[in-house]
């Protein structure tokens, strides 16, 4: 196989990638909290001797993804259990694992632990890293300030949801259910500084379907132009071989 058949499927390997990657966004579209996922290509470059001396040839190489943090718009539900959060900052959970990841899906519930929980069981962690329990029957009646301090009907502090500063996120890995774990090596999370939570909001998905539908199709083509090079390569090959078994 000649170098243009590698790099036709190099290309076409790495479009596939992309190709799952705006696919998913696209299924998360109204997916709260959700942030839309990157995919990074990278040119690796071979130096080879031909026949007018050293050349190169370009191929392309997956380099992974990262997440893009852009706030998505907030919606309002009215729901006292529903936060979304405004400036550059993350929730903490707790997964079922004791794994320690973050997000931005603020849809809480109160688990039947007492403790404040995501709606896919993952619990919520205070400003010092631990679960927040809410005494029974205090839901209806809790009052979240900007900061995360949670009340009851009374004013009795109950705790206060932690707020993070969370180095490396973009390059983090999806957990599931809205939760990413920082990428291995990054920095301990820290308290956010200018960032403020409303109570009876959410924030919605940040991918906007349209950008991502016309990716989907610049993918698409994408992908059958390298299809089509690798076609006309063999076709190419095949004709050669041909003459040259005549010529024989």
């Amino acid at each position: 196989m000649d170098n243009s058949n590698y790099v036709s499927l190099t290309l076409a390997r790495t479009l596939e990638r992309n190709l799952d990657v705006v696919s998913n966004n696209i299924a998360n579209a109204n997916t709260a909290g959700f942030k839309a996922e990157r995919a990074d290509f990278q040119d690796l470059v071979e130096a080879h001797l031909g026949a007018g001396g050293r050349d190169s040839v370009s191929f392309v190489q997956d380099a992974g993804s990262h997440i893009d943090p852009r706030p998505g718009a907030l919606l309002k539900t009215s729901n006292p259990l529903d936060l979304a959060i405004s400036g550059d900052g993350w929730f903490g959970y707790q997964t079922a694992t004791g794994q320690t990841a973050y997000g931005r899906d603020g849809r809480f519930t109160i688990d039947a632990q007492g403790l404040l929980a995501t709606t896919t069981g993952a619990h919520v962690l205070d400003a010092g890293g631990a679960p927040i329990a809410i005494p029974a029957g205090t839901g209806g009646g809790l009052s979240i300030a900007q900061d995360g301090t949670i009340t009851d009907a009374r004013g009795a502090s109950l705790g206060q949801v932690g707020l993070f500063s969370v180095p490396g996120i973009a390059d983090g890995q999806r957990l599931g259910g809205g939760l990413i774990a920082p990428a291995p090596g990054s920095p301990p999370a820290t308290a956010a500084q200018d960032v403020t939570v409303s109570q009876g909001f959410i924030e919605q998905s940040n991918v906007e379907p349209v950008l991502e539908m016309t990716r989907m199709i610049a993918i698409q083509r994408a992908y059958e132009r390298a299809m089509k090079l690798l076609e006309q390569d063999d076709s190419l090959r095949q004709q050669v071989l041909t003459q040259l078994g005549q010529a024989g």
